[in-house]
């Protein structure tokens, strides 16, 4: 009953904390005339005048499909241009958030880093923001949700545990294919981890390695969507070229782990209803 109210209190804070970050927006940023630039800073700073007062303050919540994603994209660039910190703050806070709480819909923020931050920037924070994330995921179920974890999939933690077992001589490897071939879903193998006794050393860098060429194709996707203004613009030789090389790129780190996999661990294939089997894979 303690670990369940003390899951609960960190929730609820981590909630007013985010929600109070998204609804206080600094001001927007001002769009200033060419004549303006020339003035000094002194009389710029007596004349500017909000361009539109009356306009009410947008409210930012997480995007559910691409349309509402493309307009969070947009306004996050232009309160980029002046409010850099607080885009980044708030961006590391949803991101952190989704991933501590095992909440759907991270996939959507890989794009929209890639949109706002660029290619490599993009990545690069998208890869430590993964991995903290899924860490902080690891620690919460180590402090609260062992119990709860066990009772609700009693079987996929058995089979889980099975498998660490029998992989022990290779479970950085063993913890790289589960990421590369998910035979269950991220969120349960984060919260699961401690519960099976892997270490979080491997748990924190598997995951780092592991989920590079899905973050790296989702963040690939967000620059093309943010360069984009039509179809024509998506389906030219230029980009199609470009979506095959980000294709490649992120299918031969799995090629390589899938040959590795198959001489030296121990593995079971997926059946139809997204259970482990006893098939071994050959």
């Amino acid at each position: 009953m303690r670990s369940l109210v003390g899951l609960i209190a960190v929730v609820v804070a981590a909630s007013l904390y985010l929600y109070s970050l998204s609804l206080y927006l600094p001001p927007a940023p001002q769009r200033r005339s060419h004549a303006a630039s020339d003035h000094e800073h002194v009389e710029t700073t007596d004349t500017e005048q909000p361009t539109e007062p009356s306009e009410e303050p947008r409210r930012l919540k997480f995007p559910s499909d691409l349309e509402e994603l493309r307009g969070l994209a947009e306004l996050l660039q232009f309160y980029k241009t002046e409010h850099t910190g607080y885009v980044l703050l708030l961006f590391c806070s949803a991101y952190l958030y989704k991933q501590s709480f095992a909440i759907p819909g991270s996939s959507l923020l890989n794009i929209l880093a890639g949109a706002i931050f660029g290619p490599f920037e993009g990545l690069l924070l998208v890869c430590v923001l993964t991995t903290v994330g899924s860490t902080m995921c690891y620690l919460l179920s180590q402090a609260f949700g062992k119990h709860y974890i066990v009772n609700l999939f009693p079987e996929k933690v058995s089979m889980l545990q099975r498998k660490v077992k029998e992989n022990q001589d290779c479970l950085f490897f063993f913890l790289l294919f589960l990421r590369f071939f998910p035979m269950t879903p991220n969120w349960f193998l984060n919260m699961s981890a401690p519960i099976v006794n892997i270490p979080i050393t491997f748990f924190f860098c598997s995951v780092f390695i592991g989920l590079l060429p899905y973050n790296f194709i989702c963040v690939q996707t967000g620059v093309v969507l943010s360069e984009v203004s039509s179809l024509d613009d998506l389906f030219s030789w230029e980009r199609l070229l470009q979506l095959l090389a980000i294709a490649c790129m992120a299918l031969l780190p799995g090629a390589l782990i899938r040959r590795y996999s198959q001489g030296h661990l121990k593995l079971d294939v997926q059946s139809q209803n997204g259970l482990i089997t006893n098939k071994k894979v050959q």
